[in-house]
């Protein structure tokens, strides 16, 4: 029906604007038929303003339904946690503690079923039609460049990392590559890399950025400057952004059982957001698991917060009301709104070392620091690869550090 009204409409401008432009010299005799050419034009830019005013309308109506549905939803998952938390508080056995965990590791395995599912949907339609080469690209992953890789101080707080398993996989063409995420994502081959992020200047591990790896069939790693592009042409990404947060919950749950203190900063995609079958059964999950809830950070670019507008925000409020907290990267425009980050419950601000040092931007990034101080909100400084960088931020009174000085991207260990 929709595209029916949009075909009326489209011809009637059409038609209206020849009209104009072939009846206006005819009508007002000694008129330039340039005249009636430019008549014509204005009618049809007018008509093309309107018709990008009613489909910009109808898409804000509908991104306020799923905004509304969404706002149902995590009222409904605030309800159960109070009864839940009532309950537990009342009687909390070791029995009813067991039951739990076994039915937050069903949510867990409910949730990757979904996600092969979808994988297999995905392949289908790949099989029925090839990926183009065009579309929105997401921006390289900071880790995705290699970088001198540094000497590391075992931290007992670490989730126990693992030696790196196997090289970079050799040069392969772009079937092959999406092939091979494919098959990972379907034999559970996406594999979890953790970073540290510590405290300055005491070099503290307090929190790990989660990042993800595709392993090829032979234990050959892919890199994400290499299929990042290509899976998300794919349709893939956001398969991988989910399975990488059901990762990253199973090593919370890990640690939490080590009893660490430690916290886990995690990538969720625009795509991730947008995904409400997915967004609901993990809220469920988290809902049911509420002392994971705080160990979690989500991470977001600048970019995406900006292009998502009303209804991102609207999602992260959501969120947050949950006990969900947030962190924006990649920053590359300093001129930042703090009491937004604040009104959406964005605690944590990632900045590149080399903008940090840059002696043009010093000016700001003061001022963005001072206008931090006494928020709530810490910077975390990334990309560290030297000493000399490290003494030029401890000096300017960073919070945290992040980069290959305290260590490179490594494996996580994987738990049966």
């Amino acid at each position: 029906m929709a595209t029916l009204a949009a075909f009326l409409h489209g011809l009637a401008v059409v038609v209206a604007a020849a009209s104009v432009a072939l009846g206006l010299p005819e009508l007002r005799s000694g008129t330039d038929p340039a005249v009636g050419w430019i008549g014509g034009g204005l009618v049809l830019l007018a008509g093309g303003v309107v018709d990008l005013h009613r489909r910009l309308a109808r898409r804000e109506r509908e991104a306020l339904r799923r905004l509304d549905r969404l706002q149902k939803s995590v009222d409904a998952l605030a309800d159960r946690l109070d009864r839940r938390v009532a309950l537990e508080t009342e009687s909390a056995t070791p029995a009813a503690a067991a039951a739990a965990a076994h039915e937050a590791v069903l949510q867990e395995v409910k949730l990757l079923h979904m996600l092969v599912a979808r994988l297999g949907e995905s392949r289908s339609s790949g099989e029925r039609e090839p990926p183009t080469t065009s579309g929105p690209v997401r921006p390289a992953p900071r880790d995705a460049m290699p970088a001198p890789q540094a000497p590391r101080s075992p931290d007992p707080s670490s989730p126990d990392p693992v030696p790196a398993a196997g090289a970079e996989a050799p040069t392969m063409d772009e079937a092959a590559v999406l092939e091979a995420v494919r098959d990972a994502l379907a034999t559970d081959r996406i594999d979890v890399h953790l970073q540290p992020i510590v405290s300055l200047p005491q070099r503290k591990h307090r929190f790990f950025e989660v990042f993800s790896r595709v392993r090829a069939a032979d234990g050959a790693l892919i890199l994400p400057d290499r299929y990042l592009e290509i899976a998300e042409r794919a349709g893939l990404m956001a398969t991988i952004d989910n399975l990488l947060l059901v990762r990253c919950i199973q090593l919370i749950r890990e640690t939490e059982r080590r009893q660490h203190a430690i916290g886990f900063f995690c990538n969720m995609s625009a795509a991730t957001l947008s995904d409400a079958a997915f967004m609901r059964q993990f809220l469920d999950l988290m809902v049911r698991n509420q002392t994971l809830v705080p160990k979690l950070v989500f991470e977001l670019s600048q970019q995406e917060l900006r292009a998502g507008g009303a209804v991102t925000m609207g999602i992260l409020s959501q969120l947050a009301r949950i006990g969900f907290r947030f962190s924006m990267d990649r920053v590359t425009d300093l001129d930042i709104d703090v009491d937004a980050l604040l009104r959406h419950d964005i605690r944590y601000l990632k900045l590149d070392c080399a903008l940090l040092l840059d002696p043009a931007m010093a000016q700001r990034v003061e001022d963005v620091r001072r206008r931090l101080d006494g928020t709530g909100i810490d910077l975390i400084a990334e990309k560290i690869e030297t000493d000399a960088q490290l003494d030029a931020i401890l000096r300017s009174g960073i919070d945290f550090g992040q980069g290959y000085l305290f260590g490179e991207p490594r494996p996580a260990r994987r738990q049966p």
